[in-house]
């Protein structure tokens, strides 16, 4: 499906997207940093299902709407906005049930279900207008036609950008665990609330984004 140096091309250009900061780095810090490493790791499937969903969608040629529809982009940036401001919120608030300095919290970190942390991944990735326009620019520089079943090669080419972002994911996921732990103790109820203050703003600046 694909030849040696176009995989290689993409393999390069993909690593060097996911070592790139974003959003979907700071939920993963977020998520390890408050849960631990397991947490980190279930929020890690719900991302990469996103972009597999992403990948699809751009194949389907869905993006493309997104990129052609100023009403299509909107109602998808401001869904996307008020869905991490309202896990913005949430997350200040819980800190405000944290439990008081010298609790044991590092080895307690908080019980949240695995379908829940999962599906707010999924959310969180899938409600971002601005990936879904990435993929329709950079994945079909990748892309023959003349090959055949375009919308497979758009899937092929998402699962092994899956692949990496879930594997540096698993690594920020480890690191941020440990640091979560030795730290909840003495900074636990503000820890929530920066975390809390980062996804407002992150709601808050894709509200303002343009398509670009």
């Amino acid at each position: 499906m694909f030849d040696a140096a176009t995989l290689a091309a993409f393999l390069l250009a993909a690593l060097v997207l996911v070592l790139i900061p974003g959003p979907g780095t700071a939920w993963i810090l977020s998520q390890a940093m408050a849960g631990g490493a397991s947490r980190g790791v279930r929020a890690a499937f719900g991302l990469e299902t996103a972009t597999l969903i992403h990948a699809l969608a751009a194949g389907l040629g869905l993006s493309a709407l997104l990129a052609t529809s100023a009403l299509a982009f909107e109602m998808l940036k401001y869904a996307g906005a008020v869905y991490l401001i309202w896990l913005g919120i949430k997350t200040w608030r819980s800190g405000d049930d944290a439990a008081p300095a010298g609790a044991d919290t590092a080895v307690a970190p908080a019980a949240v279900s695995t379908s829940s942390i999962y599906l707010r991944s999924v959310l969180t990735g899938v409600l971002n207008p601005k990936v879904a326009l990435f993929f329709l620019a950079f994945l079909p520089q990748f892309v023959h036609p003349e090959r055949g079943h375009v919308w497979l090669q758009f899937l092929a080419l998402g699962a092994l950008l899956s692949v990496i972002g879930f594997c540096h994911s698993v690594m920020l996921s480890f690191a941020a665990g440990h640091v979560g732990r030795r730290f909840a103790a003495s900074t636990g109820r503000w820890k929530q609330r920066v975390t809390g203050g980062v996804f407002i703003a992150l709601g808050l600046r894709l509200a303002v984004q343009q398509r670009g």
